[in-house]
């Protein structure tokens, strides 16, 4: 069934203008009640029932089709980032500090868009489709899935397929990236304290400084990648921030360390910790200082399963064209949809949103990320069509 919808020219004006205001009006992780309320008067207006309060902020819609099938479910987030929105359009932040940096006004506008699409044809629809607006998604490593799921979101109404998309400022508009498998990494974070013992700069030898320290584990830990991980499989282990010391003359008492490591494969993330707590309280102890580790396990690999990745791929091309597909590369950037994906079989699509004849593209979380709104239409009909898809995919299987 190939969905054509009733009002086209107002659906899209919709979707804009829904894109718009959330643009500006971001909320952070946990506390996206405004963009919550609205998302509910938009489903409210369309007759789309639905539920809200999970992971606080989280609603879940319900498309019940005409016809006996099984369950879909799509996917989208809402909150924004802790950055100061740089760009000169008239729809800015409005909330100082807060911006819509990773395209999450997109994904909510076009998900809302595309549950329209769907409720102007659920008496023909084979099944269910689930409209998920997840709260908190980079909130990492808490994030907003694992409690939405905890909290019983798909209770009693467990999805066959879950689909989310991700605008892509790599790939032009009417361009869709897919992959099996890997599309992103785990995103694990840690803290590190060294302490050692203050002192006079000018008598090292009565103290033990944590500088000093700290610099010979940043040193060791950068061997795990290049000694400790199979070449052939990928990691990345980055200190991104250092703090210690309080004055020019003075030994260092302590110095805390913080950052991430990426992988794709839980036998090299497994591979990874274990030497990283291995070389931080050796290298600590070594030099008689203390070493005290925060290791936080964040989001998973997202990991698409061929089958509906290769639906996704489908889809896209009889909807945008034949040469509307490309095959990515993975990235070590987390997300945290892999949660969903552990528990449900599915798949995570980019959805290209640069202007072809643009030349300066600005990455995600850039403070001046913009999407091409041209792209909020193949964008919405896309997720739509997924759903429908899958439903039929799924009708023709053995009950």
């Amino acid at each position: 069934m190939r969905l054509v919808s009733e009002d086209k020219p107002s659906h899209l004006e919709d979707v804009i203008s829904l894109r718009r205001y959330l643009h500006r009006h971001p909320e952070l992780s946990e506390q996206e009640h405004n963009t919550s309320r609205v998302v509910q008067e938009r489903l409210e207006e369309y007759g789309i029932p639905f539920s809200a309060g999970y992971a606080g902020t989280g609603v879940l819609a319900s498309i019940e089709g005409g016809k006996p099938g099984r369950t879909v479910a799509l996917r989208a987030e809402m909150d924004a980032l802790p950055i100061r929105e740089e760009n000169d359009h008239d729809f800015v932040s409005e909330n100082e500090g807060v911006m819509h940096a990773c395209g999450h006004d997109a994904h909510t506008a076009m998900l809302v868009g595309a549950g329209r699409l769907l409720n102007e044809v659920k008496d023909r629809l084979p099944g269910r489709v689930l409209l998920v607006f997840q709260p908190a998604e980079e909130n990492s490593p808490r994030g907003g899935s694992l409690e939405m799921m905890k909290e019983g979101v798909f209770e009693g109404r467990e999805p066959d397929a879950i689909f989310a998309q991700h605008v892509w400022p790599d790939l032009p508009v009417g361009k869709v990236g897919v992959r099996e498998g890997a599309i992103t990494g785990s995103s694990d974070r840690f803290k590190v304290v060294i302490e050692g013992r203050a002192g006079h700069a000018s008598k090292p030898h009565k103290g033990t400084d944590a500088i000093v320290v700290a610099n010979q584990v940043i040193n060791s830990l950068q061997s795990i990648v290049s000694r400790d991980v199979d070449p052939l499989r990928s990691a990345v282990l980055t200190v991104g921030r250092i703090s210690g010391g309080t004055r020019y003359n003075a030994i260092a008492e302590k110095v805390e360390l913080e950052g991430t490591v990426r992988t794709f494969s839980p036998k090299t993330k497994a591979r990874v910790k274990d030497r990283f707590y291995a070389i931080v309280n050796g290298v600590s102890a070594s030099m008689e200082a203390g070493a005290y580790i925060e290791y936080h396990d964040g989001y998973p690999a997202t990991l698409n399963t061929p089958e509906w990745a290769a639906r996704v791929r489908k889809t896209a091309q009889a909807l945008l064209g034949e040469d509307s597909v490309v095959e990515v590369e993975p990235s070590l950037g987390g997300e945290d949809f892999g949660r969903f994906l552990q528990r449900y079989p599915g798949a995570y699509f980019r959805l290209g949103t640069a202007e072809p004849r643009t030349g300066e593209k600005k990455r995600l979380h850039d403070a001046r990320f913009d999407v091409d709104e041209s792209a909020l239409a193949p964008g919405t009909e896309l997720m739509a069509q997924l759903a429908v898809d899958a439903l039929e995919d799924l009708s023709r299987r053995p009950a």
